[in-house]
């Protein structure tokens, strides 16, 4: 049996846990300094909190609030050290982060043997001015969060939650964790572009690392924000989808660093910090001719020439009206508006070379580093379109012994294009020699590698089956509880082609299956933006008994004489509570996506069931789905009456009395309380549609009442498996979404067997299993 990590992963770990060992080895005799430095920002923060922060959050998110939606957003803890232990932890926070400089500072001769060293000089000078660049941009970063982003950010979210009939209560927790998250994340944001980009430069950490584990970041970014972020997949997506944007911005301007200074270093002695530094002095001077140059054309009368020549031959539209904001600076404030006017069209042709000059960057190749061409191993670890005619010579050995011919002719190719006549010559002229010689030895050893070679694919082609042959039998035997006959290796395989032939059949129907998911989505949650979801509470509490609203009213401590109607009452009594700052748009989120997912599925089934037909999957008709999609939504309809005006108002009036028998004050959560509603009207709709779509998959062929009943048991365990995969917060909830479930399934097989005579009646051929043949002397079977 082969290694579950292959050497490439063993050999990264390996490398992980020796630089770790390193830097804490490194750093043991000043451990007492690092945690100092811990408890100082633990300490610090922790009391930070306490006397200044909260109120300054609280300011901050009510900042751009009217005053009906600040009066009704509040702050709230709902256990006894909820706050206390929120304190602590973000001072355990605080005290990591400030301690992390200290850790790499005492250890960084450690880090200088594990070979992380910068490959230009790196003088006090530059380290002092990194790092306040790097405070100065997060700062910047910090302060554009708490002075624009947040309060314009939380009078959307409070105001779209009482549009609604939701009382914006943050819980202290989902309060805190939003905000800090959303401060480390504007933070970082600043600063990462600095950050990679200097790691680049120096080469302590090559752009080829940041290129190569893309994919490492990536996963780094979500499992961060599934840690520091709400419990919630919607939100974590919406807090690494920017992060993960800035992640190849950052990239993209490392690989520009990264290419000015190894030309640099490859074209002139040195590491190429003085090409860099002749390129930024190049460009200052370039920047200050063009300010020079229109300050003085400014003073000399430029705007008089342009409304008297330019301005009247361009288009009627495309004609200033009046003065410019430039002229009117330079009207207005004499020299200095002229120098003015200079700085800003220095700054925006500056601006506009810089990103053309940063484009072009971006389309070349990455420049290969010092030394990576005499460690070439292979074709595929050079790029050859970096490379001059000169530098074909440093080029291994190796490297052309494993060219192909069609791949040395790719290259000499590519040199033409590139009007690179004599690199195009130095490639072939390598590769001839280099193969001639190749020639000359392989006589001999003939036969020999032959035989190696094919007792070599023989061993991988053995090695390969013994992997297939592994996973295929582990997922047998995970299936085999599960079915009646025993599952073997070639239906796991079957299965997966069987899948793959589908999905690959509904590449050409994406369009329309995106498209109808977008707009069923789009358009509800633009109904539930714009006061639907207001619309809904306000149309189901008033199917609550007037009684129990002024029950709940009254143990709220509000005055029944001074509320005039439902609306009124609803915004007094406080009834549906939001804990989290975007609950309320994200349950507007979930509800929306959930409805274009419901208007899909039926249209996707029908797209693959020629795929499926023809892989032996499905028999019947297909326009059965066409017919099931129809039941769906006349189910979804007719479930969703009887249980938003009878079933679910009944229960809520039940679940109030009681609790206000018990001298409770009520305040739902928003997705407590929806959810509630939703899976006691739609739930209902759900269950009727199990109905309706065993009734008409036995019917239309697709699959016969005889094949329901013999696969009850697996059907039933499916459910009670999903039920706890979707239900993640304990037993009962599983048990409140399994059972009703599995006993409507068993209801409709008893439906289908009153109505259809035991499976006899209304079709029912497709999906039944083989049945040998009565007569059974030729071994021949027959299908129905």
């Amino acid at each position: 049996m082969s290694s579950a990590v292959d050497e490439d992963t063993a050999r990264a770990i390996n490398s992980g846990r020796e630089t770790i060992g390193a830097l804490l080895s490194g750093a043991q005799a000043h451990l007492q300094k690092v945690f100092i430095v811990f408890l100082l920002g633990f300490v610090g923060s922790f009391y930070a909190l306490r006397v200044v922060i909260w109120d300054f959050l609280k300011a901050t998110a009510t900042g751009q609030m009217n005053d009906a939606v600040a009066g009704s957003t509040d702050v709230i803890t709902r256990t006894p050290f909820e706050v206390i232990l929120l304190q602590a932890k973000i001072g355990m926070i605080t005290g990591i982060i400030v301690a992390i400089p200290a850790l790499l500072f005492f250890s960084r001769k450690s880090l200088r043997r594990r070979g992380y060293t910068s490959a230009v000089p790196i003088s006090k000078g530059y380290i002092a001015g990194f790092v306040v660049m790097a405070l100065s941009l997060f700062c910047a970063g910090v302060i554009y969060a708490y002075s624009v982003f947040f309060p314009y950010a939380f009078d959307f979210l409070a105001g779209n939650a009482v549009s609604a009939g939701v009382k914006p209560s943050y819980g202290i927790t989902e309060f805190t964790e939003f905000m800090a998250l959303l401060t480390l994340s504007f933070g970082l944001a600043a600063e990462l572009p600095l950050l990679m980009g200097v790691l680049s430069y120096t080469e302590i950490i090559p752009y080829e690392t940041f290129r190569d584990k893309w994919r490492v970041a990536v996963i780094a970014i979500v499992v961060f924000g599934a840690l520091f972020s709400p419990p919630d997949p919607f939100t974590q997506v919406m807090w690494a989808t920017p992060m993960v944007i800035l992640y190849v911005f950052s990239l993209g301007l490392a690989k520009v660093v990264t290419n000015v200074r190894r030309r640099g270093a490859a074209n002139s002695p040195g590491t190429g910090t003085e090409h860099v530094k002749r390129r930024l002095l190049e460009f200052g001077a370039a920047v200050t001719a063009v300010a020079v140059a229109t300050a003085v054309a400014v003073n000399q009368g430029a705007f008089d020439y342009l409304r008297e020549i330019v301005y009247p031959s361009l288009p009627e539209w495309l004609r200033p009206a009046g003065p410019t904001g430039l002229e009117t600076m330079a009207i207005e404030h004499g020299l200095a508006g002229e120098i003015a006017v200079g700085l800003v069209v220095a700054l925006v042709v500056g601006f506009v070379a810089l990103l053309g000059y940063t484009i072009h960057v971006l389309q070349q190749p990455v420049y290969p580093r010092e030394g990576d061409i005499r460690r070439a191993d292979s074709p595929e670890d050079i790029d050859f379109e970096t490379l001059e005619a000169e530098d074909i010579a440093d080029v291994p050995t190796q490297v052309f012994q494993r060219m192909s011919e069609d791949q040395a002719l790719d290259y000499s190719r590519q040199a033409m294009y590139d009007d690179n006549r004599a690199k195009a010559e130095a490639i072939l002229d390598r590769f001839d020699t280099i193969q001639e010689s190749v020639g000359a030895d392989a006589g001999a050893s003939g036969s020999g590698s032959g035989a190696a070679a094919a007792g070599g694919a023989a061993t991988g082609a053995e090695g390969g089956e013994d992997d297939d042959s592994l996973m295929a039998s582990t997922a047998a035997g995970m299936l085999d509880p599960f079915t009646e006959d025993e599952t073997t290796e070639d239906d796991i395989g079957g299965y997966a082609y069987d899948i793959a032939f589908i999905l690959n059949s509904l590449t050409s129907k994406v369009f329309r299956l995106v498209g109808l998911f977008m707009a069923v989505m789009g358009g509800t949650f633009f109904w539930l933006y714009s006061g639907g979801l207001g619309d809904v509470l306000q149309l189901f509490l008033s199917r609550v008994p007037q009684h129990v609203l002024d029950e709940v009213a009254a143990r709220n401590d509000i005055d029944l004489t001074e509320v005039d109607d439902l609306d009124a009452l609803i915004e007094a009594m406080d009834i549906v509570v939001a804990l989290n700052p975007v609950e309320v748009l994200i349950f507007e989120a979930k509800v929306s996506a959930l409805a274009g997912l419901v208007a899909t599925l039926p249209l996707a089934l029908y797209y693959a069931w020629p795929a499926a037909k023809e892989r032996g999957l499905v028999y019947g008709d297909r326009r059965t789905f066409v017919v099931w999609g129809g039941g769906l939504l006349a189910g979804f309809a007719a479930g969703t009456y009887l249980g938003f005006f009878w079933v679910a108002p009944s229960i809520i009036s039940y679940l109030v009395s009681d609790a206000i028998s018990n001298g409770m004050v009520i305040s739902y959560r928003i997705k407590s309380f929806f959810w509630l509603v939703i899976f006691t009207t739609v739930g209902i709709g759900f269950l009727l549609n199990i109905i309706v779509t065993m009734a008409l998959f036995h019917a239309g062929g697709i699959v016969s009442y005889r094949t329901m009943l013999d696969r009850w048991r697996p059907v039933v365990v499916g459910t009670f498996a999903l039920a706890a995969f979707f239900s993640p917060k304990g037993v009962l909830m599983m048990l409140m979404f399994a059972i009703p479930i599995a006993v409507t399934y068993l209801l409709g097989l008893a439906v289908l067997y009153v109505l259809t005579g035991g499976g006899r009646l209304f079709g029912g051929g497709g999906g039944s299993a083989a049945e040998p043949d009565a007569e059974g002397e030729t071994g021949a079977v027959t299908v129905e």
